[in-house]
């Protein structure tokens, strides 16, 4: 009998046809493979059994983690100490297991002297309240994606286990990054002759010369500011 396997709409080459019962395909294997058919199964398991174990002194030894690690937070800055979060809240907003909380604040360029709280950033905002509860963060990375400014970033620390939930809760000066070599902490002006836009074209490499002598001159004012931002802080938590 002729084969009448159906041949798909538009194609011409012929469709070839099942395999039949007396198909060689489909004899029985032959006692030798079936003696070696269930040791093959665990060649893997027996072939890992004789190697040499690697065995890392954690926590002397540290592993090296990738660059794009997804470890703890960092809030980043300025070439000249300025602060890059403008307080815009997206990162919150991104979050999907709602563990960022951000208060926006407005910068002030009234002097210190007159109860100005001084500038923290080049934008109009910046974050006065930084805080990111690892409890519930799961390292996702869809805040830094979601920010701006490159504000924040992803560091390879991965060590957040404490013995306390209340300090698995980062507030901000836990996340700042450190002071590099020739910044100038915030607060401070900007640099003379640059604007908000200039900071992230990169324009500005290093804190000039008048910004220096301000935050000398105004050591004591800030000091005293610092004081007082802490105190207001320490309320507010105390009030949550």
């Amino acid at each position: 009998m002729a084969d009448r396997t159906p041949v798909p709409r538009g194609d011409s080459r012929p469709v070839p046809a099942t395999r039949g019962p007396g198909d060689p395909q489909d004899q029985p294997a032959g006692w030798l493979a079936e003696l070696f058919a269930p040791i093959a199964g665990f060649g893997v398991s027996f072939a890992t059994m004789f190697r040499k174990r690697e065995t890392e002194q954690y926590p002397e030894v540290k592993r090296p983690m990738a660059p794009r690690f997804h470890g703890r937070h960092q809030l980043n800055r300025h070439p000249d100490g300025l602060e890059k979060c403008v307080g815009c809240e997206l990162c919150a907003w991104a979050c999907p297991a709602d563990a960022i909380l951000v208060e926006g604040a407005d910068n002030d360029d009234t002097p210190l002297e007159e109860g100005g709280t001084g500038r923290f950033s080049p934008g109009e905002r910046y974050g006065r309240v930084y805080q990111i509860n690892y409890l519930r963060c799961i390292l996702c990375g869809m805040c830094i994606e979601a920010c701006p400014t490159r504000a924040l970033t992803m560091t390879t620390f991965y060590e957040l286990a404490d013995s306390s939930r209340e300090s698995l809760i980062y507030e901000k000066h836990d996340l700042l990054a450190p002071l590099g070599e020739g910044m100038v902490p915030a607060p401070h002006p900007m640099a003379e002759g640059m604007e908000e836009r200039d900071y992230f074209l990169g324009k500005v490499s290093e804190p000039t010369a008048a910004q220096r002598q301000w935050a000398r001159e105004h050591q004591d004012a800030i000091g005293e500011l610092n004081q007082r931002r802490a105190a207001q802080q320490n309320t507010d938590g105390a009030r949550a």
